[in-house]
Formats: C-alpha cells, structure tokens, sequence
C-alpha cells in the first residue's frame, strides 16, 4: 500500500494555525523564521496574533498556509521520519502544489513564500475589485455544471464562466464575471444544483480572467530555481504526476487560469494503488473531500502536534 500526502489550498487559513508546533518544534518555528525573514514582513504575527481579515488577503492567506503546512512536514521529518519510497504521490489543492513542491525537495521554501506574495498580489489585481466572482453550486454534477457553463457563454459570449475547482462530487466551484456568475446562479437549479453560493473571495480564481497574473507568475517562475521532485506530483491542471522540472513550471503557470481537477486527482491516486491519504496543514477541508470522492479511502488531517503519531506510512 503507498500514501498520498495533500496539502491545502486557500479558505483553510485561520487565526493561530501552526503555532503550537512552533511554540513545540524547532524545526516548525524556524520554517516561519525563513518565511518572516524572505518576505521582510512578520508574516508569523497575523497568522497566530493578527486579524482575520489581514490574514484572508489573498497576498498573506497564501504564503501562509504553505509555512503551516511545511512547518509541520518538517515535524513530521524530524520526529517520525518520513520514507518518500513509501509515498505514490504528493498533490496540493491550488496554492497547496507549491507546498508539495517545497516538501519534495523540488522548491525552496524561501523561493516558494516569494512566488506566493507575487501570485496572490498579482491574483489580486487581474481583475477590478467588483468585476469578478465565485461560486459553489451544491447538488450538480461537473457534467451538469459544464452544460450550464454552456448555457451562459451561449448567452452571452463576451462574458466569462469557467469551472474553478471540481472538489468533490456535488461540489463544484465556478467563476468569471460577476454577471456571468448572477446569471449562472439564476439558472443552477435547473442543472441539478440544490443550492448555489456566491463565495466571499476578493477575485474570480481560476478562470480565464487571471490570465494578466498567469503572465507575472510566468515570468517570475521562469526565474526561479526549480528542480525535479523527488516523489511525483499529481497537478491540478491535468490530475497526472509529474516529475520533470519544466513540465512542472509550464504547468504552475497555466494553474493560475485553469480548473483544479481534484476528483480527478484522488480517482487517480486510487486506480493507482493509493489507499492511505495524509492532509498535511490547516484544516481538514481535503480531508473531506477526499471522503467523499471515495469513501474506502483513509484519510487522515495532521493539524495539530497531538496528531502526529496517526501519521503512520504503511
């Protein structure tokens, strides 16, 4: 049996996450050092003393949950020991692949909380504060939710909808132009939604309005220092591991616009012989979802240090 190790994305962030490893571990508290340190910037003190509000800034949220989520990856090396032969795959939900990337020794955590500032401002101003939206649609299915993208772009070919995230059966995230997403909400009943919610975020994820932040995080990738993982990563873009340095990068660009396929990536972790999954941070959103895109799954969250001994490679 091999393990899968995911990592979270952004809405996983809350006031104190990965502080009781830092006050408890060395090795936790030196990873929120090197972040504070390569972003000028006490980016420990909104996470553990700050207002939610700050900490829920794209620009903060982002190298944030990636420093809990190595913060306690570097536990977890130094106290339980962590074999990569007996890890299939490493995946991270959106902002979550650059933890992956950082814990298989593919990215430098400096490098990784840089890229995440400049990813998360550079999100941020893709589109006009006003302009842009989210939401989940409760109930439908991804075929249900493409037919009413279709439905929308049909009636208005100018305006932007585009499946975001397909995060668990039932549960599927679109975005685009806020009138595009009104009128998508409008209609979802009639595509097998049970209900719809317009998210609380501050720019349309995921779609191809971020295309401006695409072309900054393509050039800043292509600058930065990136080298082959040393366990593969299942992406978002395309749900199939990869393990080349280039392709990688190629495809942490083309992320900034294109959906996060994370059905996709559990089936695919499961048809290859992945039975154990690890959510390693903030949260136990993966957890979930991990759950019910295949219940026969077992899947763990490590959070919090009490957790550590449930961490156990098989």
């Amino acid at each position: 049996m091999r393990n899968l190790l995911v990592f979270p994305g952004q809405g996983s962030q809350h006031i104190g996450m990965g502080k009781t490893f830092s006050e408890n571990f060395v090795a936790a508290r030196d990873v929120f050092d090197e972040v504070d340190e390569s972003l000028s910037q006490s980016l420990s003190k909104i996470m553990w003393d700050g207002d939610i509000e700050e900490l829920t800034k794209t620009e903060n949220a982002q190298p944030a949950i990636m420093s809990a989520s190595i913060a306690i990856f570097r536990v977890l090396e130094n106290e339980i020991g962590i074999d990569f032969s007996k890890i299939g795959y490493c995946a991270g939900h959106s902002l979550g692949e650059y933890s992956a990337l950082v814990a298989t020794k593919s990215l430098e955590l400096a490098t990784a909380a840089k890229l995440l500032k400049l990813r998360g401002i550079s999100m941020q101003k893709a589109v006009p504060i006003g302009q842009g939206a989210m939401a989940a649609l409760i109930g439908s299915s991804i075929e249900e939710v493409e037919q009413l993208i279709r439905c929308i772009n049909d009636q208005s070919a100018d305006l932007v909808c585009n499946v975001a995230n397909d995060n668990a059966p039932g549960q599927v995230v679109i975005s685009g132009h806020i009138e595009a997403i009104d009128a998508a909400i409008e209609l979802s009943a009639n595509f097998g939604a049970k209900k719809a919610l317009k998210l609380p975020v501050s720019a349309p994820f995921h779609c191809s309005l971020m295309q401006p932040a695409a072309d900054v995080m393509s050039e800043a990738l292509g600058e930065s220092n990136i080298i082959d993982p040393i366990t593969p990563i299942i992406a978002n873009v395309n749900a199939k591991p990869e393990t080349q340095a280039e392709k990688i990068t190629e495809l942490l660009v083309r992320q900034v616009t294109a959906r996060v396929r994370w059905v996709e990536t559990i089936k695919y972790a499961k048809k290859n012989g992945i039975e154990k999954i690890f959510e390693i941070g903030a949260g136990k959103v993966l957890t979930g979802l991990a759950k019910r895109i295949d219940s026969t799954m077992d899947s763990h969250s490590i959070e919090m240090p009490d957790q550590i001994d449930s961490f156990i490679l098989v």
